[in-house]
């Protein structure tokens, strides 16, 4: 009996040393995780391509299917898809991309179209709305979150050497930029309605024409910030002038970044971009989506694009 006493003495001692223990322990724990500054996460910005990056509009068009699989064995995040540069609009051959994109597991963050709202006459600037809605049901069949938008320009000078140097483009007789950006603004609000609803955002580029003048882009930018549906794309290539500052002004709007680089050449014009510079100016802009790159040089793309990946990939991370 006595014996059995003693045992059950110890036993209790020992689970309450246990006990006190184990509330030691978690006490400690607890203070720490109060006093340790929490250990600050390195993100990896997600890089995507263009199918642009492969065509530049020449007369036989590159398969956006051999970039997507490209993309994947290159280690891109992503594909960027040219309204254009698809084959058809059908929906089997819509669903074939969409399937081998999450088959290589790449997103399709991007579908980029072409439209402008910087026409006088009001019907055609409803049938570039229309193309606009009809691209946002594409958009939507294929799962792609955003949408490339353009102001569009008055279209009054040649698209030559010195227009990109300044980007300056007169308005059509009788008209201004203030009337273009009135149509702009009323034009994209037509179009943001459908988009909430198919919860795809529309991204205005600084695409040359109206948008060349960063105070124009963000008149038209800023009065439809409010729409859940908005957004910027911000070109890292497409700056009049010190792109630097104006990139600076622009980043903190930013969806979705292109970059652009121009190996062996670009075939417009030529830039030497700075993209740890660039990556510096994202930071502080606590941006985080995707950067995707349009490749616009004469290089084959076959040694140009892993490179220009190269260069986007030590800057960003």
């Amino acid at each position: 009996m006595e014996h059995h006493e003693q045992d059950t003495t110890s036993r209790r001692d020992w689970l309450k040393t246990i006990a006190l223990g184990g509330a030691a322990a978690m006490t400690s724990h607890v203070a720490q995780a109060e006093t340790a500054p929490a250990a600050p996460t390195a993100r990896r910005i997600p890089i995507a391509v263009s199918t642009y990056s492969y065509w530049h509009f020449q007369e036989q068009k590159y398969p956006v299917d051999k970039v997507i699989e490209d993309a994947a064995r290159l280690g891109f995040d992503g594909v960027e898809i040219l309204h254009r540069q698809m084959d058809n609009e059908t929906i089997p051959y819509m669903n074939k991309l969409k399937r081998l994109a999450f088959d290589n597991g790449l997103a399709l963050p991007l579908l980029s179209i072409h439209q402008s709202f910087v026409q006088p006459k009001p019907e055609d600037r409803k049938k570039d709305i229309e193309h606009t809605l009809k691209c946002i049901n594409l958009a939507t069949q294929m799962g792609i979150p955003a949408i490339r938008m353009n102001t569009g320009s008055w279209r009054t000078v040649k698209r030559d050497a010195n227009y990109y140097k300044d980007g300056k483009e007169p308005p059509i007789q009788g008209f201004t930029d203030q009337d273009a950006i009135k149509w702009c603004i009323e034009s994209m609000q037509e179009c943001l309605v459908a988009a909430e609803k198919a919860g795809v955002v529309l991204a205005i580029e600084n695409h040359w024409g109206l948008s060349s003048n960063i105070d124009h882009l963000l008149e038209i930018y800023k009065p439809l910030a409010s729409s859940p549906a908005m957004g910027m794309n911000v070109d890292t290539g497409n700056f009049v002038g010190d792109p630097y500052p104006q990139f600076e002004r622009l980043a903190p709007y930013a969806t979705i970044v292109q970059a652009k680089t121009y190996y062996g050449g670009g075939h417009y014009y030529d830039l030497d971009l700075d993209y740890k510079r660039i990556a510096g100016i994202l930071r502080k802009a606590n941006f985080k989506g995707y950067v995707s790159l349009e490749m616009e040089g004469k290089e084959d793309p076959a040694t140009a694009v892993p490179k220009s990946l190269k260069v986007l990939r030590e800057a960003l991370s």
